[in-house]
């Protein structure tokens, strides 16, 4: 059976609006649960998207 060939996903790729980079703000706040990390990691791929 031949390996199956995978990449990292890069969510940063995919946020091309400022509505889409809200939604997903607003997303990641919800499932943050109060993580200030996890909000960070949130901003840094908004940051990177631009």
């Amino acid at each position: 059976m031949p390996k199956t060939k995978t990449s990292r996903y890069g969510v940063a790729e995919h946020l091309r609006t400022p509505k889409e980079m809200a939604a997903y703000l607003e997303a990641c706040l919800e499932e943050a649960d109060g993580d200030a990390s996890f909000i960070a990691k949130a901003l840094g791929d908004i940051a990177r998207a631009k």
